[in-house]
């Protein structure tokens, strides 16, 4: 009995499905099960010298008919700019299926959840969910997410109620 794509896709190295246009995992070598369950692009924020990356990852995934984006993201020391990039990136790709991928799906995930906070508005709980799934993150990537959510933080909590304002007395 022939398994699903989807069923296929649960076999990559740490998948995640986040909703039904963006899916996420660690080495994502299967790319002709990826293109069969639809997607249409694949973002790799590997480096070219991370475990298990492919040399020509490119050529393999644009020879499936996918587009291919790659914004290698050092492990040990993210930066705002490949964030930047990142979601410029994923606001380009709006609409369509979108496969995310690293070495571990550390760095995608960390990646989505500021992106998802930050860009699309979910709730910091919903999407923290999804990022703890894969890992907690260390004291770097700790840091990365809390340094992009500080100015931003206020837009995501509920508003407190404030006191009633005081009337004005009519001259």
């Amino acid at each position: 009995m022939k398994t699903s794509p989807q069923e296929s896709l649960s076999g990559i190295y740490e998948f995640r499905r986040i909703d039904d246009r963006l899916d996420t995992a660690g080495s994502a070598a299967q790319f002709p099960v990826i293109r069969e369950a639809g997607f249409e692009a694949v973002v790799n924020l590997a480096l070219p010298t991370s475990d298990n990356a492919l040399a020509n990852e490119g050529s393999i995934v644009t020879g499936l008919g996918m587009a291919y984006l790659h914004i290698p993201v050092n492990f040990q020391a993210p930066a705002a700019r490949d964030f930047q990039t990142f979601c410029g990136v994923m606001e380009a790709l709006q609409g369509r299926r979108v496969f995310v991928h690293c070495a571990a799906n550390m760095r995608v995930s960390a990646f989505v959840f500021l992106y998802r906070v930050l860009r699309q508005g979910a709730r910091i709980p919903d999407a923290q969910r999804d990022l703890h799934a894969i890992w907690q993150p260390d004291e770097v990537w700790a840091k990365f997410i809390e340094d992009h959510l500080r100015p931003n933080w206020h837009t995501k909590e509920p508003k407190k109620k404030a006191g009633k304002p005081a009337k004005r007395k009519s001259r």
